[in-house]
C-alpha cells in the first residue's frame, strides 16, 4: 500500500464515528403545549352536591341557597294555637317567656311557607339566635331593654313597630293581639327597601353524612317548660311527634301534626331580666358559651356539651371531644333553665 493510500485509510477510519452518528435521529422537541387548566376536574359524589345548612338535604335549585334565612317570632299561647307555618321551619328554638309560656324563634330557610303566625314580640334570647343563623328579623314589638339590646347587637329590625307593614296581615280568625300574620313571600323585598342585605352564607349545622340504621331506645321525651306548658315528643315511624300539654301540637296550614327529626335539649343559664305589667318574670337566656345537651334522633340520646358562639349555630360534642351529629331534615331546640329535669320513656 502506499503511502498515500495509507492515509487516506486513516482519515476514512477516523470520520466513520462522526459519519455513522449523523444517521441517527435526535430526541424529538415538543412544539405543541399542555392544556392549561382552569379547574380542577372531578367527577361529582354525591357528598359534593349542595345542600341546606340548616336540614342538611338536598337543594334542589342552587341558585335559592344563597337567600337570606328568616328568623320570625311567633307566639305559643292556647289563644295562638294551631299556629300557621310552623312545621316548615328548618329550626325551631323554644324558651319560658312570661307566665310560663314559651315562644317560639323559627328560622325558615329551605322552605318558605305563604304565611306564618301569630307574630308576636321579641326576647333577650333571640339576640343570640338571629345572628347565629345570620338571619333577617321579623317579630312584633318588644320591651324597652329588648329593643336596646337588639340596636346595640346590630341586628336586621325588621318589626312591625318600626314602620314596616308589607309582610304582616291581621287575620279575622284570631281575636287581638294574637291575630297577626306574616305574608312570607315579601319578606325579602321588604328587607331590601330598609337597605338590608337578603343573601347570606351562615354556618351549617353538623349532620351525620349518611342515614343510621339503629333500633329505638328511647321512644317518649318529656320537658316540662313551666306549670303551665308541658311538652313531649313520641318517636314514631322515624318523628318526633310534638304534643303541647298533652294535646297533639298541630299546624293550621297543614292539619298535620307538627313534628321534628331531631329535638335538642338545651340547659343554659336563665336570669330574671325584669318583669312585666302584671309582674310576671322576663328571662335572659344566654347561649353563649357552653352547657349540657341532650340530643334526641333515630329514637338514640347523646348526651354532651354544647357550645354557642355569637355568630355561628351551636356545636355538640361528646365527654370524648367528639362531635354529635344531627341526623339530616328539621330540628327544635328546647331551651330550658339548669334546674329543670325531662324524663323519657
Amino acid at each position: 500500500m502506499t503511502r498515500k493510500s495509507l492515509i487516506l485509510l486513516t482519515i476514512a477510519i477516523m470520520l466513520a464515528p462522526l459519519l455513522f452518528a449523523g444517521c441517527k435521529k435526535g430526541p424529538v422537541e415538543l412544539t405543541t403545549p399542555w392544556p392549561v387548566a382552569d379547574k380542577e376536574r372531578r367527577a361529582p359524589r354525591p357528598d359534593d352536591l349542595a345542600v341546606w345548612p340548616f336540614t342538611g338535604e338536598r337543594v334542589a335549585d342552587p341558585d335559592t341557597l344563597s337567600r337570606r334565612p328568616l328568623s320570625i317570632k311567633i307566639e305559643n299561647s292556647a289563644a295562638a294555637r294551631p299556629q300557621t307555618g310552623i312545621a316548615a321551619a328548618d329550626v325551631v328554638y323554644e324558651t319560658i317567656s312570661e307566665g310560663g309560656i314559651t315562644r317560639f324563634n323559627c328560622i325558615y330557610h329551605s322552605d318558605l311557607p305563604p304565611q306564618v303566625g301569630p307574630v308576636r314580640s321579641a326576647r333577650l334570647s333571640d339576640v343570640w339566635v338571629v345572628p347565629q343563623y345570620q338571619a333577617l328579623f321579623f317579630f312584633s314589638g318588644a320591651s324597652a331593654s329588648v329593643t336596646t339590646a337588639i340596636a346595640n347587637g346590630d341586628l336586621p329590625n325588621l318589626s312591625e313597630d318600626v314602620g314596616i307593614t308589607e309582610p304582616y296581615v291581621r287575620s279575622r280568625t284570631k281575636p287581638m293581639p294574637h291575630n297577626l300574620f306574616m305574608e312570607v313571600p315579601k319578606a325579602y323585598s321588604t328587607a331590601q327597601t330598609k337597605g338590608y342585605s337578603v343573601t347570606a352564607e351562615p354556618t351549617a349545622l353538623q349532620f351525620e353524612k349518611r342515614a343510621e340504621e339503629t333500633t329505638p331506645t328511647i321512644t317518649e321525651v318529656s320537658i316540662p317548660f313551666s306549670t303551665s306548658s308541658y311538652v313531649r315528643w313520641v318517636y314514631q315511624d322515624g318523628q318526633y311527634l310534638r304534643f303541647n300539654n298533652d294535646a297533639a301540637h298541630k299546624d293550621a296550614a297543614t292539619g298535620e301534626q307538627v313534628s321534628a327529626d331531631n329535638v335538642v335539649v338545651l340547659w343554659t343559664k336563665h336570669e330574671v331580666a325584669g318583669r312585666d305589667k302584671v309582674g310576671s318574670e322576663t328571662f335572659d337566656i344566654n347561649l353563649g358559651g357552653k352547657g349540657r345537651v341532650s340530643v334526641f334522633r333515630n329514637g338514640q340520646k347523646y348526651d354532651g356539651t354544647w357550645t354557642g358562639s355569637p355568630s355561628a349555630p351551636p356545636r355538640f360534642t361528646d365527654e370524648e371531644g367528639r362531635p354529635i351529629k344531627l341526623t339530616k331534615g328539621r330540628t327544635w331546640f328546647q331551651v330550658i333553665p339548669l334546674d329543670v329535669n325531662i324524663t323519657m320513656k
